[in-house]
């Protein structure tokens, strides 16, 4: 028996890279998982089929966020995925899906980008919460992924950092408003993390190097790393934890 068996997960951005090793996670833990994908319906199915053979439970939930409709479409997803399950009720969704325009300065971000950011990054995670809230178990978890980039000044552009400072926020609140139903609201930092999104930028060995020279733990982060700490945070043993951000960055920029 895992530590989550008999819960139900919701991840959004579940298919790739962090989001995939969250709902790989979760679902060894026991959870049963809905992985949410945007656009990559092969990458979301190859992720809930991962989950099933390593003796967990998956299904998928097609919805591209910021876009009219989004929560619309993903709740129609979810709700007949619950229902083929038996279930009806969710216990942990974790916000992890975002959209990021590196290399974007105030100088040359357009409105049109800037508002897709806050669509994706901050209007959907609000909406979907809400509505979620009904089917939302007492006692139940809402994770967000955030970024380092709250913390520290991104050389990216302004406008991630400035929509995950928004989340973070609205974490906080929420684990206030929450906190009469014993649900916990939290958000989880990242730094500089290996996956398949990130690959061309780490492949540059000078920006590699110059990545783990700020990291304190001397490396660069792997998607474990974060899963590992979603689940706790959406374990029993986190019941004592919320309204706070965890920085899972190997300490980067201390």
């Amino acid at each position: 028996m895992g530590k989550l068996s008999g819960k139900v997960a919701l991840v959004t951005g579940g298919s790739r890279g962090i989001g995939r090793g969250i709902a790989e996670r979760l679902g060894r833990d026991g959870a049963l998982v809905a992985v949410h994908y945007g656009r990559n319906e092969a990458a979301a199915t190859e992720t809930a089929a991962a989950i099933g053979e390593a003796g967990g439970r998956a299904f998928v939930v097609g919805a591209e966020l910021g876009v009219p409709g989004d929560v619309d479409t993903l709740m129609a997803g979810l709700e007949a995925g619950l229902r083929t399950h038996g279930e009806s009720m969710i216990d942990i969704l974790v916000h992890n899906a975002g959209l990021n325009l590196m290399g974007r300065p105030i100088e040359v971000l357009t409105p049109e980008e800037f508002d897709q950011m806050v669509a994706v990054n901050v209007k959907a995670p609000f909406f979907l919460t809400q509505r979620l809230l009904p089917q939302l178990r007492d006692g139940g978890r809402i994770i967000s992924i955030s970024s380092v980039s709250t913390r520290i000044a991104s050389a990216h552009g302004i406008a991630y950092p400035l929509t995950k400072g928004a989340l973070e926020v609205f974490s906080q609140t929420l684990a206030k408003h929450l906190g009469p139903r014993g649900i916990t609201v939290n958000s989880v930092a990242v730094g500089f993390t290996s996956t398949d999104m990130t690959a061309e930028v780490l492949a540059d060995p000078a920006n590699r190097e110059r990545n783990i020279s700020l990291t304190a733990l001397g490396r660069i982060g792997r998607v474990p790393d974060i899963a590992d700490a979603v689940a706790f945070l959406a374990s029993d043993d986190a019941r004592w934890i919320t309204g706070t951000k965890v920085d899972v960055t190997g300490g980067v920029s201390l």
